[in-house]
């Protein structure tokens, strides 16, 4: 069988082990430079999570002085888009597709088995810190799916077996 798996180099899908601790100077630095771009929220708040790997909280007066928004609408855009995190991932992150392709092809199935596999939930990071599981809308590999993605690295046709599998290679 190919290997049906596509390298992304997308520094939103980097490592864990590259994010750098908090620094609340180092958000404010980011917020100032980015403040000037139009609808600048989105792009601020990317860049807080490629840098830090999650939202924290310290970081939304600093994104809604830099902006002059209140604090409630900066918690309204990270809370109302998915992909922003609000706590520091695990080491590896683990996203499975729940668009329509993927859950017509066995994805409810799939995460039935991560989950209960993993002993945690959609959402959360397993006890030990090693994994994050996150729901991706859609990760664009509908033709192979259900899909998935393992850290920076995008994997289709992916049954429970082989999740397992994929998982041992990053334990």
């Amino acid at each position: 069988m190919r290997d049906e798996s596509v390298s992304v180099t997308d520094a939103t899908q980097a490592s864990t082990r590259d994010f750098a601790a908090w620094e609340p100077g180092r958000a404010e630095t980011i917020a100032t430079a980015l403040a000037h771009l139009p609808g600048a929220c989105l792009p601020i708040l990317h860049e807080l999570q490629d840098e830090f790997g999650y939202i924290h909280q310290d970081a939304i007066p600093i994104v809604a002085e830099a902006l002059n928004l209140s604090r409630a609408e900066v918690v309204g855009v990270v809370s109302f888009y998915h992909d922003f995190r609000q706590a520091p991932p695990g080491e590896h992150v683990v996203r499975i597709c729940r668009g329509e392709a993927c859950q017509s092809m066995g994805g409810e199935a799939l995460v039935e088995h991560l989950e209960t596999g993993l002993a945690t939930k959609l959402g959360d990071t397993t006890s030990d810190g090693a994994i994050s599981l996150s729901a991706a809308y859609c990760l664009g590999n509908c033709a192979l799916s259900p899909a998935m993605m393992v850290d920076d690295r995008l994997h289709g046709r992916v049954t429970p077996e082989r999740a397992t599998g994929l998982l041992a290679t990053i334990a």
